[in-house]
């Protein structure tokens, strides 16, 4: 939206709201670990029937992963709008969702035991993994109203969502992630056909 559009909606004291989705794909053997860390945020999230202060201290604590995991990060990608009505925002917001429980290989099996870190594992390993972060918020985040495909940017957002939810403006959170059970494997065939907004970082 232009900024014209911006002033004049506040003018008239009409709420602006944000939904946006980062795509951040890691690469390498290393990255088999945060696949424990979404699905312990997974079945969180589920236990609390989505409590928003869980649902916002998961997502933080993902984001901090991912970010002790910079040095894995191969590609990312994001997309987002801003709304001024908050049913508008709502059908963006599904929209995304819709998309991202869509995604190969995206929908966690929540029975399943989450293996030990300690313990070697015996299944196979994705040498892929991409996280799909998607958030609503109200007001404005400059960090985050922009092209994240590039590591400062994306270290820039990902930090700018933290402190969203401490800051209590987190509207809606939803993780999902691909692969998402141990033991399947996300090809590089499978991401480039999967996940083909994502861009070289």
């Amino acid at each position: 939206m232009n900024s014209a559009g911006n002033r004049f909606n506040k003018m008239i004291g009409r709420k602006r709201f944000v939904v946006l989705r980062i795509f951040i794909h890691l690469g390498g053997a290393e990255v088999a670990p945060l696949l424990g860390v979404f699905n312990r945020a997974a079945r969180n999230a589920i236990d609390s029937e989505g409590d928003l202060d869980v649902l916002g201290e998961e997502l933080a604590t993902i984001c901090q992963n991912l970010l002790d995991y910079d040095d894995c990060w191969r590609s990312a990608a994001n997309e987002g709008d801003v709304l001024w009505k908050e049913e508008e925002a709502g059908d963006y917001w599904t929209e995304l969702f819709t998309d991202s429980a869509g995604r190969y290989l995206s929908e966690p099996d929540l029975d399943e035991e989450i293996p030990n870190p300690d313990e070697p594992l015996s299944l196979p390993v994705t040498n892929n993994l991409v996280a799909m972060l998607s958030v609503a918020f109200e007001g404005e985040v400059p960090e985050l109203e922009t092209d994240l495909a590039s590591m400062e940017a994306l270290t820039g957002g990902l930090k700018a969502l933290i402190n969203l939810h401490y800051q209590e403006k987190l509207r809606a959170i939803q993780v999902h992630f691909s692969p998402a059970r141990f033991g399947d494997e996300l090809s590089e065939d499978e991401l480039i056909e999967n996940f083909p907004e994502l861009i070289p970082l």
